[in-house]
């Protein structure tokens, strides 16, 4: 097994495949069921009729499976300790069910912490496209890893 990515690891213009996932028109209802209960979201007769013009995905599951390939495919092999929050997430085209979303993270910015020196800063721009290459989503967000030698 090899060692967990630490804050040393990440520099500004390195890229990340975050891997793809193929969304599912279950998943899309089940999703919106529970947390997204508009029709264009349930319904594909409803859906039909909107701007979406199809069953879509909420834009709020498309993060959360962008979420999972962030966390399956970097997070979980890093000394990840969570981040202070999302500045930017923008949802640029719907996603249908049959979709194939492949997800990738370029490394904008690294950054020592003055006030938490255990710690690093490390700025990621998520790019998320679908099989014919359309940007669907666009993320930015800061990231906390911890430094080679760090107390755990």
């Amino acid at each position: 097994m090899s060692e967990k990515l630490h804050f040393e690891d990440f520099s500004a213009g390195e890229e990340f495949d975050l891997g793809q996932k193929e969304v599912t028109k279950d998943e899309i209802i089940e999703f919106a069921q529970e947390f997204d209960p508009q029709p264009f979201h349930l319904d594909e007769k409803a859906a039909q009729a909107s701007m979406l013009g199809g069953l879509a995905a909420s834009g709020w599951h498309t993060a959360s499976m962008t979420m999972a390939l962030l966390a399956k495919n970097l997070l979980n092999n890093s000394t990840c300790q969570g981040s202070p929050g999302i500045e930017d997430l923008g949802w640029k085209a719907p996603v249908y069910p049959g979709d194939i979303l492949k997800a990738t993270a370029k490394v904008t910015q690294a950054r020592e912490l003055k006030s938490k020196p255990d710690l690093g800063l490390v700025s990621l721009k998520i790019k998320v496209t679908k099989q014919d290459g359309a940007l669907v989503m666009i993320q930015e967000n800061p990231i906390l890893f911890k430094k080679r030698g760090a107390v755990s």
